[in-house]
């Protein structure tokens, strides 16, 4: 016995003391308490896992990273315990579920609608949003008004979502009534089966309907299904650590407000174009963008500009036609004139390629033109609007704006000076006279939105310019 006292007091006096203390010090810390709660085991971690889809409404790799209205929320919530997000996506909506429930994630944020049915075996977080189920169809079909216009007709919903639950509910009604349960789309894969003519209708969500409406023209809302239901977050079970600790960040975000701006971030629609316009955009992207695309997207990688810019100002020149003419003499798909192309070195103006090429090289010659004190996106919309209709006229309306104690360096206060350059009033004043100068605001504003919605499209991996991709691969 005495030897084994010296042997224990001489291990005290070596480096390994300090690694006992820490083991005794580990077991003595974690006795009693080796069950932490679900904020504390993410709070150590270090990560909250969203579970979420890729998606307009939920989550999506934006240009500037991670965005989306449910990424945002959870980013929020995420701060508020000072962690960080990890994003796992689940390929299938139905997948969302078992994931989890086998622990890969720590809540579900994909705009899932909290039914009594989920209810009974699930876990919600609070009401964020309500929504309604929509039965959506194509523009010129006859629109549908009630559950029984669905029999005989194709009809897709997708695969574990609520409306596929209140299908099977209105079925007890009407045996009759049949769809397709599609576990591979997403609602924006549905609104090109029903502009396609693929399927008769859809039943999406009131929001993703919102949301989606400007960009699949041909898509209309028919009739909503039942009752208007809530979006909520389902949340792992364990304790209802993290359930009341979202309860206080949504409370917290009814209060500050934030919410209300998060929705008008993602929901507002921003589109200016209206029906008609969209559907003339969208039919072009299908039938000339293909041919175009990787020259225009080479082209602004080889200037330093978005190749959505560019695409979007040839739209507004010729609609993508390179065989385009006016009246005046322009011609090709970025409408050059004579002139301006000798300048430029384009031997062709109704080659793409050459035309491409040399609007891309115009418009940097405005953007250098432009004082570099003015800061973007501002000076890119002097530059489009002096693309359009001249440098010199475009000095002369921020000169006009100057004299009128406006600021010459504000796209703002120039777009509302640039039409009084078609009255004799004002442009009698300046030193390169008339200009309609109300056709560059417009123009710029086109520009702007059909720029953006290519970046919408690109950025959700539209099915309708993917397909101008591959077809132009195919080809």
């Amino acid at each position: 016995m005495n030897t084994f006292f010296k042997t224990f007091s001489k291990l005290l006096s070596t480096p390994f003391a300090a690694v006992l203390t820490l083991l005794l010090s580990l077991l003595f810390i974690t006795s009693g308490n080796d069950e932490l709660s679900r904020v504390e085991q993410i709070q150590a971690r270090g990560y909250l896992t969203m579970i979420t889809r890729n998606g307009a409404t939920s989550w999506y790799l934006g240009r500037d990273g991670d965005t989306g209205f449910e990424y945002d929320l959870v980013k929020g919530f995420a701060d508020s315990l000072g962690v960080a997000v990890e994003i796992l996506p689940a390929e299938r909506f139905q997948d969302l579920f078992p994931m989890l429930e086998s622990g890969e994630g720590d809540l579900i944020a994909a705009n899932v609608s909290r039914t009594p049915e989920r209810e009974k075996s699930l876990a919600f977080g609070p009401d964020y949003e309500t929504v309604e189920s929509v039965v959506v169809y194509r523009r010129g079909y006859k629109r549908p008004r009630k559950m029984t216009d669905l029999i005989g007709n194709r009809v897709r919903v997708i695969t574990g979502s609520s409306h596929e639950a209140e299908l099977t509910e209105a079925k007890k009604a009407e045996p009759q009534l049949r769809w397709q349960s599609d576990a591979d789309s997403s609602a924006e894969d549905l609104f090109t089966a029903i502009a396609e003519g693929i399927i008769d209708y859809a039943i999406v969500d009131s929001l993703v309907f919102d949301i989606n409406q400007s960009y699949f023209p041909l898509v209309r809302k028919g009739f909503a299904l039942g009752k208007a239901h809530p979006l909520a977050w389902i949340i792992s079970t364990g304790d209802d650590s993290l359930i009341e600790a979202s309860r206080s960040y949504f409370e917290e975000l009814e209060n500050s407000e934030q919410l209300a701006q998060f929705k008008l971030k993602y929901f507002q629609q921003s589109n200016q174009l209206g029906h008609v316009g969209m559907y003339t955009f969208m039919a072009q992207l299908k039938k000339r963008l293909p041919a175009v695309l990787p020259i225009f997207i080479e082209v602004a990688q080889t200037h330093n500009l978005e190749w959505e810019l560019l695409a979007a100002m040839g739209y507004q020149e010729s609609r993508w036609d390179p065989d385009a003419v006016s009246a005046t003499g322009v011609r090709g798909i970025m409408m050059l004139t004579q002139q301006t192309a000798i300048e430029l070195g384009v031997a062709d103006r109704e080659d793409p390629g050459q035309s491409i090429e040399g609007g891309a090289r115009y418009i940097n010659m405005m953007l250098r033109k432009i004082p570099e004190r003015i800061p973007m996106p501002d000076r890119l919309w002097m530059a489009l609007a002096a693309y359009n209709l001249g440098y010199g006229h475009l000095e002369d309306a921020r000169r006009l704006t100057q004299g009128q104690g406006g600021d010459p360096d504000s796209w703002a206060d120039v777009e509302d000076t640039l039409p009084l350059l078609s009255q004799e009033k004002w442009y009698s004043k300046t030193r390169y006279g008339y200009s309609r100068g109300y056709e560059a605001v417009d123009y710029v504003k086109n520009v702007r939105e059909y720029a953006e919605t290519l970046r919408w499209m690109q950025d959700r991996n539209h099915p309708a310019l993917g397909r101008a991709k591959n077809d132009r691969i195919d080809t």
